[in-house]
């Protein structure tokens, strides 16, 4: 791997790792606040909220300008979202501001890599991203839950700078300012990225026409490649696939929370350490994925997917935590085996037929609007009076069959379409051997 990739992944880090201790902190600002449960499980929907909105103009941006410095721009917008945060509005419409942040990130972070590295690296470095990626939700999830504990809480809250009122008082509040300093090492890490050489694509600009009719001007193109993507057959079944997936996995983070104060009676500091289980099993997935799988064999893994909506609704029958480790390790496992294949491949085609920011944005798109429309359903449940375990059981039944509906497309595929998919696996297998 090239020494830029390690900068990327250090930067990658830091920043996922704030989010993600943000997250738990954010979760514990409002419950002691006494928010009403729907308003947490609306935490998930918002933050994606921004990455559906402004999906037809983040690729693009990500593609005018080096992606180095898209990432620093887009890490002090998260540091905008703590401070409102910290300073009196209210956590949702905050923490949509980190989303915000979160989805002019995702385009450059994951664009720099077709750029950076050949189609051969790319299933390896996507096991690395990914797997880098779910160590940083495992510490991240494990430092949000215990900076809002009573014993490192009780340390930030003691610290007193002399004439400085920062209006800090609470565990969560400390918790979201220390994580400004995290998002700064993030930034710095974002100044450190190498140019890759490869030319940028400005943004088409009308000097007769304002700047919102500009904005509006790139929403055909935006749809295009959205249309391209879809009818793109092997397109089509990489971007369902990991549309479910991170729709489960974005809202996975919560429901674990919700089942773990249901079924075991956790807190916020002992059910964040159950987060970090899950990702410690989609870490161990992933690896072996990027060890094991090419980009042609990508579309094997799919009934994976059915598999985890049936775990999903088995966390309804555990009642013991030494039962929930294991299990829950399995879950995240096949999640993490399903997604880093079916990521490269659909970082391949999207390369090919569009350009790399556009292609991430058009994934991000329709993977966060997945997470919207899944949070949303689970946040509705819960405030019209379902049990956690209703929900969860309804949310399973929703995930395992939708990715069986996604299989019987792709075998529908296979027949219709048979020489067009194995031109396409074809250039596929031929990428990685060079």
């Amino acid at each position: 791997m090239k020494r830029g990739f390690y900068t990327i992944m250090s930067a990658q880090f830091f920043s996922s790792l704030a989010d993600n201790a943000l997250f738990v902190a954010a979760v514990e600002l409002l419950r002691s606040g006494g928010a009403p449960e729907w308003q947490r499980a609306a935490l998930v929907p918002m933050f994606a909220l921004f990455y559906v909105v402004l999906a037809p103009f983040v690729g693009a941006f990500a593609d005018a300008l080096p992606k180095g410095r898209v990432m620093f721009f887009s890490n002090a917008i998260k540091v905008i979202g703590c401070l409102m945060m910290l300073f009196g509005s209210h956590p949702l419409l905050a923490y949509a501001v980190v989303g915000l942040g979160a989805a002019a990130y995702s385009p450059a972070k994951y664009g720099i890599l077709t750029e950076l590295l050949p189609a051969s690296q790319l299933v390896k470095a996507n096991g690395w991203i990914e797997g880098l990626t779910i160590a940083s939700i495992i510490l991240g999830v494990l430092l949000g839950g215990q900076l809002v504990g009573p014993t490192v809480s009780a340390v930030l809250l003691a610290v007193d700078l002399p004439g400085v009122d920062l209006g800090v008082d609470s565990a969560p509040e400390a918790a979201i300012f220390s994580l400004i300093a995290v998002y700064l090492v993030a930034a710095w890490f974002n100044t450190r990225i190498p140019q890759t050489g490869v030319e940028m694509r400005p943004l088409r600009q009308n000097p007769e026409r304002s700047v919102a009719a500009n904005a509006l001007a790139l929403l055909p193109d935006f749809w295009s490649c959205n249309r391209r993507l879809w009818k793109d057959k092997l397109g089509q079944i990489s971007l369902s696939t990991t549309t479910l997936f991170w729709g489960v996995s974005g809202n996975l983070r919560y429901i674990v929370l919700a089942w773990s104060a249901a079924a075991l009676g956790y807190g916020t500091t002992q059910a964040s350490s159950l987060v970090g289980v899950v990702a410690i099993g989609t870490a161990v997935g992933a690896v072996l994925a990027s060890l094991r799988m090419r980009l042609d064999m990508a579309t094997r893994v799919m009934p994976l997917g059915i598999g985890m909506g049936l775990l999903v609704i088995g966390m309804n029958f555990i009642d013991n935590v030494w039962v929930a480790v294991p299990f829950l390790i399995l879950l995240g496992g096949l999640g993490g085996f399903l997604v880093v294949p079916m990521n490269a491949l659909l970082q391949h085609r999207g390369h090919n037929l569009m350009g790399s920011g556009r292609s991430i944005a058009v994934q991000n798109f329709n993977e966060q609007a997945c997470i919207l429309g899944l949070g949303g359903f689970y946040s509705l449940s819960t405030k019209f009076g379902l049990s956690a375990f209703g929900a969860i059981t309804a949310f399973g039944v929703v995930v395992a069959g939708t990715m069986w509906l996604i299989q019987r497309w792709h075998a529908r595929n296979a027949v219709e379409h048979r020489e067009e998919l194995e031109h396409l696996l074809q250039i596929a297998r031929q990428d990685t051997q060079h």
